[in-house]
């Protein structure tokens, strides 16, 4: 058994998707349909992985964010039709692993499952991370593109080096910020975009712009490791 999945959806052709989905992979699957039921629910079922609808009957979802956020072992993945930047930014902040947008891939959705269920295990990010081509050697701050070395920047490495342990899944800005400027409360965007786009042209092929740190529109970005 891969582990128990809570599905909080009010939606029952998403409920089945979803339980058809994971079931073929080998997790057990419980469901809820209001907010009411699924904090009671967590408690008894203890499962792995929550992945909550915000658009709930009984309460809007993103309350329930910090709530399990704060359950000890619980990863929380948000899958929702709200598509504002706002939102997913509040979700994640709030403590959300992840935030996955109706209508979503399953594939996509199993992957982003399987990377926050080993992070939030506890595994630590590999020593040297893959992405495509490019390989990052968190510890001896390394990149090699196709294996030659690549010279970055110190604070290219900084930013890289935050993505790459949380490769897979979605960093937001101020997370970025506060990891690669530290007590630098004048860190803006702006300076973090310029970083990302000099970044891209030393480690993406030529014309090939997010594919391997992709642009997560209004919210952060994310490492395409793998």
């Amino acid at each position: 058994m891969a582990g128990t999945v809570m599905v909080v959806d009010d939606e029952f052709s998403i409920r089945r998707l979803l339980r058809a989905t994971l079931e073929r992979q080998g997790y057990r699957v419980v469901e809820a349909v209001r907010a009411a039921d699924a904090l009671p629910l967590i408690g008894n079922a203890h499962p792995d992985a929550v992945l909550l609808d915000l658009g709930l009957p009984d309460r809007d979802g993103l309350e329930l964010v910090p709530l399990i956020a704060r359950m000890p072992g619980v990863v929380l993945i948000v899958v929702s039709a709200r598509e504002a930047t706002a939102e997913k930014v509040a979700a994640l902040d709030l403590g959300a692993d992840d935030y996955v947008t109706k209508p979503f891939d399953s594939e996509e959705l199993l992957a982003r499952l399987r990377v926050a269920l080993r992070q939030r295990g506890g595994e630590p990010a590999p020593p040297v991370v893959q992405a495509g081509a490019v390989a990052i050697d968190l510890d001896r701050r390394i990149v090699r593109r196709d294996g030659a070395e690549v010279h970055l920047t110190r604070k290219e490495h900084d930013v890289l080096a935050v993505l790459a342990r949380h490769a897979g899944r979605v960093v937001t800005h101020d997370r970025i910020l506060a990891a690669a400027w530290p007590g630098d409360h004048d860190a803006r965007i702006e300076y973090l975009r310029i970083v990302i786009r000099n970044l891209r042209q030393k480690i993406e092929p030529a014309g090939e712009v997010g594919s391997v740190v992709a642009n997560e529109l209004g919210v952060g970005y994310r490492l395409l490791a793998g």
